[in-house]
């Protein structure tokens, strides 16, 4: 006679997402990662978080400018030691680099990915196959591997937020490959935040506009006050957004435990123009 098969063991139900404080100030203590981190929105997210309380690790390439931007947001908080406020040299889209980062900071509640410029322009004719992969990896790829990194190691309640923007709803020519990728990256926004939900983590990500940061200022013809102020008049609300305007919808993503799944637009109404 053959052994009685023996009865499944159940598997309790994953308890609800936990009940915190929707305001940035509940974020005090959490640890953020922000991936490019030593400039624009990113930088001025660290800041936010450093004066609510929060520890910042700040992830960008440049050694210059990410030592620069880990004392700035270091200033930002009155409290607590060396450790409130972390830099790490490297590629934010290299899983590697997130590995040690994970590794070298603990515990870690949230990540906004900011990293990645205007690349990949051009005419659809023009441009050859290593163009779109180049855009591809920079930017899709990246987003996977953070995703990837932080899907095995945030609580629950921990939040991921990626970075898109407007003209992926009103795209402009020569700008098919960024805004392909651009697209995907708020598709992946969803797909992962039902795919990770039992996980009770939340994947969120927020749709700027035109925001004043040195990337925009890269751009010909708005290198100066005066140039940035002229090109902003033309907007709705008279002027483009401020860094610290984009990051604090980050700042809402990271606090509010309801919200999964939604792309924030932050714009100042262009879109509606």
């Amino acid at each position: 006679m053959s052994a009685a098969t023996p009865a499944p063991v159940p598997v309790p139900a994953p308890v609800p997402v936990p009940v915190r404080s929707p305001l940035p100030s509940g974020l005090s203590g959490r640890t953020a990662v922000l991936i490019g981190g030593s400039s624009g929105i990113g930088l001025a997210a660290g800041v936010l978080l450093r004066s609510v309380g929060a520890r910042v690790v700040l992830v960008g390439r440049d050694a210059d400018r990410l030592e620069a931007a880990v004392s700035r947001v270091r200033g930002a908080g009155s409290e607590g030691g060396e450790d409130a406020v972390v830099g790490v040299r490297g590629d934010g889209g290299d899983e590697r680099v997130l590995a040690e980062v994970f590794e070298r900071v603990g515990e870690v509640d949230h990540v906004f990915v900011t990293a990645g410029g205007i690349s990949g322009a051009g005419a659809l004719t023009e441009l050859t196959a290593e163009d779109v992969r180049t855009n591809v990896d920079s930017r899709l790829w990246a987003a996977f591997a953070v995703a990837r990194a932080a899907a095995k190691r945030l609580p629950a309640g921990g939040s991921l937020t990626f970075s898109s923007g407007i003209l992926v709803v009103r795209p402009i020519p020569g700008m098919a490959v960024p805004l392909s990728v651009v697209g995907a990256v708020e598709t992946l926004t969803k797909a992962l935040a039902v795919e990770l939900a039992p996980s009770r983590l939340r994947v969120n990500a927020v749709r700027f506009g035109r925001i004043d940061t040195p990337l925009l200022r890269s751009l010909p013809g708005l290198d100066s006050d005066e140039a940035v102020a002229a090109a902003g008049s033309g907007a709705p609300l008279g002027r483009f957004g401020t860094a610290e305007e984009a990051a604090a919808a980050a700042l809402f993503l990271m606090a509010n435990n309801y919200v999964t799944g939604q792309v924030i637009t932050v714009d100042g109404g262009e879109t509606l123009a």
